[in-house]
């Protein structure tokens, strides 16, 4: 049986003094396998200092940490790994930086054939998206879930969804095969908070694996 799809969450987009804290509160409402410190407009001491208050709350839950980006700065804040675009440098290179054991994903916008070079180099996954409208950042490509599908019935490297992806939009993914869910807008936007918004996907994904 395969393992149930779980949470990949993104820090806001614009992180503040509170972020620890915020994401602590995500981290309460359920399970949530791992979290990315994505703050593309800070200065690196500013993202080593996020990193080092989002080690403190992640760690003591079992959560890995991951940058966006930069594997060279994910060495020095001691993250558990690097989540790559198509730019950041290879899956080799991060591992050099990071270790083999390192956690080392890899955007791969809606490619079959990106995803099975990061695949063959090593990566620990493989990330398709948008599936849906998102603003949180600028989409080049629009996936569907029929890549869901393929991807897992052929490939043993898992997948990340994402891209406006909400607790009543993910059924078709999860179904389909995503092994997470990538989630920003529909944790940190909820209006009851983040806590019960991780809480509201984690039902949606169980309902969906039933």
């Amino acid at each position: 049986m395969a393992d149930p799809c779980r949470l990949y969450l993104l820090t806001p987009p614009s992180p503040g003094p509170d972020l620890a804290q915020r994401v602590a509160a995500a981290l309460d409402g359920g399970d949530v396998a791992c979290v990315q410190l994505r703050a593309k407009e800070a200065a690196e001491d500013e993202l080593l200092a996020f990193a080092a208050d989002l080690r403190n709350v992640c760690a003591p839950r079992g959560v890995a940490l991951v940058l966006n980006d930069n594997a060279a700065l994910a060495a020095r804040a001691g993250a558990d790994g690097v989540h790559l675009g198509q730019w950041d440098g290879t899956v080799r290179a991060a591992r050099d930086l990071l270790g083999d054991d390192a956690i080392v994903g890899v955007t791969c916008h809606a490619s079959r054939d990106l995803a099975i070079t990061a695949a063959d180099q090593g990566a620990s996954y493989v990330a398709f998206g948008a599936f849906f409208d998102t603003a949180t950042k600028a989409a080049p490509t629009r996936a569907d879930a029929d890549l869901l599908a393929w991807w897992s019935d052929f490939i043993e490297v898992p997948c990340v969804a994402i891209g406006g992806i909400t607790a009543a939009n993910c059924a078709p993914l999860v179904r389909a095969g995503a092994d997470f869910l990538a989630v920003s807008s529909a944790v940190w936007d909820h209006p009851d908070g983040p806590a019960a918004a991780v809480a509201a996907l984690n039902r949606a994904i169980a309902d969906a694996s039933n």
